[in-house]
C-alpha cells in the first residue's frame, strides 16, 4: 500500500462482539444493530480491516441506540489485510478489492434495507470505505454520506458529489493530508445546493476513528468526538420526508 497510515494500529478481529447479530445482506455476511422496525438505516463501510472490527461494531451500536438500524456489510468478502500473512501485498490487495465493486454490493444492500421498508439511508466510510462512500454520495441512492479519513480520492470524486457529505480528516495523513481535505472543503462550498462540512481533528493519525489506544483518554476523547460529529450529519439529513 501507498501509505503504511492506512495500516498502523490493526485492531484484534472479533467476529462474536458487539450487540447485534449475523446476517445476510444482499449476499454479503453483515453485522446488523439496532431496531428492526426502523424506518432509518445508516451503512457502515469498514476500512482495510474488515466488518470484524471491535471499535467499528461498538460504533456501529452507539447509532443504532440513536434509533437506526446499522449494518455493517462485510464488503472484503471474508479477506481483510491480514498483515500476520508474510506474503502479504498491499498493492495487490487493493487490486483485489476495488471500491467500485463495493459500491455496486452497497447499492445491493441498499436496494433489499429499501424492500423491508427503509426510506431513508445514510453511509458512512472509514479509509478504503471512504473510497466506496465517495462513489455512493454520487448518485442518489442514499440522503447524506460522511467520509472519515478517506484513502485515495479524488478532486473529480469530490465534484461527482451529490447529497450532503461531512468529511472529516486527521492533522497526520499521509494518504489524505489536510490540505488535501481543505480542497475537497472548497470543491464541496461551490455546491450551492448542498450542504457540506470538512472538519480537521488535530493531534490525531489517519485512522483514529476506529483504531484508537481505548487506554489513551485524549485518543479516545477525539474518535467520540469525531463519532458524535458523525451520528449529528446523520440526525440531521436521514429522516423521513414531509410528504
Amino acid at each position: 500500500m501507498a501509505s503504511s497510515h492506512c495500516i498502523q494500529n490493526p485492531p484484534i478481529l472479533n467476529p462474536n462482539y458487539g450487540k447485534g447479530q449475523l446476517q445476510q445482506l444482499a449476499g454479503l455476511n453483515t453485522y446488523i444493530s439496532g431496531p428492526s422496525d426502523s424506518n432509518l438505516a445508516i451503512i457502515l463501510a469498514s476500512d482495510v480491516f474488515g466488518y470484524e472490527s471491535p471499535q467499528l461494531r461498538k460504533l456501529a451500536d452507539r447509532v443504532a441506540a440513536a434509533g437506526y438500524l446499522v449494518v455493517v456489510p462485510d464488503f472484503l468478502y471474508n479477506d481483510p489485510v491480514n498483515l500476520s500473512n508474510p506474503e502479504f501485498d498491499g498493492d495487490t490487495w487493493l487490486k483485489n478489492h476495488d471500491t467500485a465493486k463495493g459500491c455496486e454490493d452497497c447499492k445491493g444492500v441498499i436496494g433489499e434495507l429499501k424492500s423491508r421498508g427503509i426510506s431513508a439511508i445514510g453511509a458512512a466510510g472509514f479509509c478504503w470505505g471512504g473510497m466506496l462512500v465517495v462513489k455512493l454520495a454520487s448518485c442518489h441512492e442514499i440522503q447524506a454520506a460522511v467520509i472519515l479519513h478517506p484513502g485515495w480520492i479524488t478532486a473529480e470524486e469530490i465534484h461527482g458529489v451529490k447529497v450532503p457529505t461531512a468529511i472529516l480528516g486527521a492533522e497526520i495523513d499521509q494518504v489524505s493530508p489536510p490540505e488535501l481535505m481543505k480542497q475537497f472543503g472548497q470543491i464541496l462550498a461551490q455546491k450551492f445546493q448542498l450542504e457540506s462540512y470538512v472538519k480537521i481533528f488535530p493531534g490525531v493519525v489517519h485512522g483514529w476513528t476506529v483504531r484508537y489506544d481505548e487506554e489513551d483518554d485524549l485518543a479516545v476523547k477525539s474518535a467520540e468526538e469525531a463519532h458524535s460529529h458523525m451520528l449529528d450529519w446523520f440526525t440531521k439529513f436521514v429522516k423521513i420526508q414531509d410528504m
